[in-house]
């Protein structure tokens, strides 16, 4: 377990639904429910946070949903509680997934992958638990190729990353560096907020 990472969210878990609530859920929601609509079989859901994406899953789903933060999950309970589906919390770091090989048939992520401490081996272990052909579908923020969109946010990346994410990651290429394939990637806003979908080789 990272406790810095884990420490870091704690710290954020208390404010995170006034920062990262009404506004930015209502602004995203379409795209997060199409992309969460893709639900099927065994699900693992990555960082479920407060709790705040539940309301766009699909009902009647069966979710491993794990994050690093205990004081997180404590928040989300309310939420899961709240879901027609059945929803099993863990406390656990991406870096130290302790399922089998192929334990899950998709994952999920949702503006995660800007903040797990060693992207590429992060997004290798999910992998590792996904069967083969079995999908990986990400709604995230990465850096940016335009000006002056890409200063700004490598600019502005040294000041936030203590207290949440890295700004300008480039989320496309560490997921094609993990071995994923057959990459699918739908701009949503610019070329910085994007959903993103591949496939564990067979």
């Amino acid at each position: 377990m990272d406790l810095e990472t884990q420490r870091k969210w704690d710290r954020a878990a208390r404010g995170y639904d006034l920062m990262n609530g009404y506004g930015p859920e209502w602004r995203w929601a379409p795209w997060k429910r199409q992309l969460f609509s893709t639900m099927e079989g065994q699900v693992l859901f990555l960082a479920i946070g407060t709790g705040q994406d539940i309301q766009f899953f699909p009902s009647g789903q069966e979710i491993t949903a794990i994050d690093v933060s205990p004081r997180m999950i404590a928040q989300a309970r309310l939420r899961v509680q709240g879901y027609k589906g059945w929803i099993k919390l863990r406390q656990l770091d991406v870096h130290d997934l302790d399922y089998p090989d192929a334990t899950f048939d998709q994952v999920f992520t949702s503006c995660t992958f800007c903040s797990v401490p060693d992207p590429v081996n992060g997004l290798r272990a999910l992998r590792r638990v996904l069967r083969p052909g079995g999908t990986i579908g990400m709604f995230e923020h990465t850096g940016s190729r335009f000006f002056p969109f890409g200063l700004m946010l490598n600019l502005m990346t040294p000041l936030v990353r203590r207290l949440g994410p890295e700004l300008n990651r480039d989320t496309v290429a560490n997921v094609r560096q993990a071995g994923f394939v057959d990459l699918q990637v739908e701009p949503v806003y610019l070329d910085v907020v994007k959903v993103i979908r591949g496939v564990t080789p067979g």
